[in-house]
């Protein structure tokens, strides 16, 4: 992974010391929180419900022990003793007093931490493949452009004021684990004649008026990415609406003008820029491929495996549930859950974060992942070593058998924290997971992805779940919409919208309703949910949401 060198070092330094003294102003009355808001909003500072919350940026996901330690200690020290991950990769302090926040910039200096550009209308945190350097599927790791593009996009003089915020996702396999077509820049890594090079996606995003991106270049050389990458942002600064903030992101840019048009008009901003960039970036890249070389693998006998997956239905359980293939076929890639039947979503305790920075120090060559699925991946395991890591993940609470099942469920914080929600997400998140635990069919339903969101900004990326839910607020009730068959990958759909909403205590029926529909409907058990439903449609789907003695459910 990327090492800080003496240049990031200062750069942190003089930015935290800078904001101390912002923090400073604040709290002498110096600053009123209007004049406050935009610099602390540089620094990842909100001012949510009930407290300021700070945002960390885990650049592509990809964190070592040393850091996800100082992770748990700004858990324990300053907030209530956990931390929350987000879907951008991120994770979030919920509880930090205002004073405290410059010491926990200055902590996670010391590790090459930071909260820049994780608010503001700006370039924000790059995400990844959360298999980023480890799956076999993988073309090539995506990681070292990834922080080439973070390099360039922090601070850069142009792109700090920009229509609106900015998001870019990246991926070095087929199979996209990244939801590439749900951002403003997608990134797709692709060989042709024995290159890498990239398929270029703008224009995607999801909230109020959620679009599919457009593929804007089906292969751009890997030489060229950068000045490309400025080429688009350029011309939508140039070209984005400012007269109203729900019309200016890049996605309402290219609706609006059209792909063809958009495309020209990066073209010839690409013909200007690329000269200027000369081979320097593709320099600082070769220094950045470096340091993600592969780990020293080591080789183990994996007797001990075979012989606990024989013999321990409960580790085969986790096995076959939360494992995934690696390019050495002696390692695995392990999934952490934290998605415990009835827990909060994304949230990990201090202990608990602790306990996967100690895994990784002692079984899983010093990595750990963040995935926008709200989960912390192990990258490199060997087989051998997974009994271990089974009995210690169960001793903290993070051993549950349920990656990509119906309690995997992505959801925004919603109306407990957010100034934004119209209604609540952690508890339908935590009604729905005990539910499906309680019908023991959640291995017998398979994959299926279950998203929620608090309110029309989509944070809990609702379009694109097999299942989507959304909260809205109506006449002063919570009211719940549902979406189905949206898809997140590769063949990124948008759900369709079923009908009207429910009421929250008829929402947990209705899902109910709608997985037993497709336990009778689907061909077989290897037919998952969201190949059912694109195969039968909507209708016996909806028929099962509201059928005709449960009109009244719906509100």
């Amino acid at each position: 992974m990327y090492r800080y060198t003496e240049f990031d070092r200062d750069f942190l330094a003089s930015r935290n010391a800078q904001f101390r003294a912002q923090v400073a102003r604040r709290l002498d009355g110096t600053l009123t929180e209007d004049e406050f808001k935009p610099l602390r909003l540089m620094n990842g500072v909100y001012l949510q419900l009930h407290a300021y919350m700070l945002r960390v940026a885990i650049p592509y996901g990809t964190l070592n022990s040393a850091q996800m330690r100082v992770l748990a200690d700004l858990a324990q020290r300053w907030d209530k003793g956990y931390g929350h991950f987000t879907t951008r990769q991120n994770i979030q302090y919920n509880w930090p007093a205002l004073r405290d926040i410059p010491d926990m910039l200055d902590a996670l200096e010391t590790v090459g931490l930071h909260a820049i550009q994780t608010s503001g209308n700006t370039i924000r945190n790059v995400t990844a493949d959360h298999f980023a350097g480890a799956a076999a599927d993988e073309i090539a790791d995506p990681r070292p452009v990834a922080e080439l593009i973070r390099q360039w996009s922090t601070d850069h003089p142009e792109f700090q004021f920009l229509p609106r915020k900015f998001k870019i996702a990246i991926t070095g396999s087929p199979n996209d684990r990244a939801v590439t077509r749900a951002h403003d820049i997608g990134l797709r890594m692709v060989a042709r004649n024995g290159e890498h090079g990239f398929e270029v996606i703008v224009g995607g995003g999801l909230g109020r008026t959620p679009i599919i991106g457009q593929v804007i270049n089906d292969f751009l050389p890997k030489a060229d990415l950068l000045p490309y990458l400025e080429a688009i942002v350029s011309t939508y600064n140039l070209l984005g609406r400012r007269d109203n903030k729900y019309k200016a992101r890049i996605k309402i840019t290219v609706q609006e003008n059209g792909i063809d048009t958009f495309r020209d008009l990066v073209n010839a901003r690409f013909a200007e820029l690329r000269p200027h960039f000369s081979g320097v970036d593709q320099q600082i890249l070769a220094g950045i491929e470096a340091q993600f070389a592969p780990p020293a693998f080591v080789s183990k006998d994996r007797q001990v495996f075979d012989a606990a997956y024989e013999t321990n239905p409960a580790f085969r359980s986790w096995a076959d549930t939360n494992l995934t293939a690696h390019i050495r076929d002696d390692h695995a890639i392990v999934s952490i859950s934290l998605k415990a039947h009835g827990a909060t979503p994304g949230d990990a305790t201090d202990a608990q974060m602790r306990a996967m920075a100690d895994l990784a120090e002692r079984f899983g060559y010093d990595e750990l992942r963040i995935s926008h699925e709200q989960n912390v991946i192990l990258p490199h395991v060997a087989r051998a070593d997974l009994p271990a890591v089974y009995k210690a993940l169960r001793a903290h609470g993070l051993a549950t058998a349920n990656i990509g099942l119906a309690s995997d469920i992505i959801a925004c914080p919603g109306m407990d924290y957010c100034a934004l929600a119209t209604a609540r997400s952690i508890p339908i998140a935590q009604e729905i997971a005990q539910h499906v635990d309680e019908m023991k069919l959640e291995h017998a339903i398979g994959p299926l992805k279950i998203k929620i969101s608090g309110c029309i900004n989509a944070c809990g990326h609702h379009h694109v779940g097999h299942i989507g839910i959304l909260g809205l607020d109506r006449a002063g009730v919570e009211n719940y919409q549902i979406t189905l068959g949206g898809d997140g990958t590769q063949d990124a759909t948008l759900g369709d919208r079923m009908g009207p909403g429910f009421a929250a205590e008829a929402l947990i029926p209705a899902i109910d309703r709608v997985l037993r529909a497709y336990l009778r409907l689907r061909h077989h058990e290897g037919e998952t949910f969201l190949q059912a439903y694109r195969r039968l449609g909507a209708e016996p789907f909806k028929a099962a949401l509201y059928p005709a003695d449960r009109r009244a459910d719906a509100a």
